[in-house]
């Protein structure tokens, strides 16, 4: 495999993906998805920050310790990731996208 110039593998690591998809789901009952960001709405300078949602899309709560240490585990595996935008880590399928990428059921 090839590395970039940060050392870090130019092939991802799904292994590792798909681990802490396992993890996740073990920690946060029925979450099926992740949004990672660097902007916790209750700080006005960056701080990772998570949101978990059910299938249904409804809000699992988090506290504020659970919400950051998420956050870090999914900004470690996607290091390269453009974190200047929100992200939403998929558990089911182990995928990050970019939040603006992710398809809304809301009629525009």
């Amino acid at each position: 495999m090839l590395a970039m110039p940060s050392g870090t593998l130019a092939c991802p690591d799904t292994a590792r993906q798909h681990r802490l998809a396992a993890q996740l789901t073990g920690m946060i009952s029925g979450a099926a998805t992740i949004r990672v960001s660097l902007t916790d709405p209750k700080h006005a300078w960056p701080h990772p920050h998570a949101i978990a949602k059910d299938a249904a899309g409804e809000a699992i709560e988090l506290n504020r310790t659970t919400a950051r240490v998420v956050a870090r585990w999914v900004l470690r595996v996607w290091p390269d990731a453009d974190w200047s935008r929100p992200h939403i880590f998929d558990l089911a399928a182990a995928s990050l996208t970019r939040s603006d990428l992710v398809a809304v059921g809301r009629g525009r």
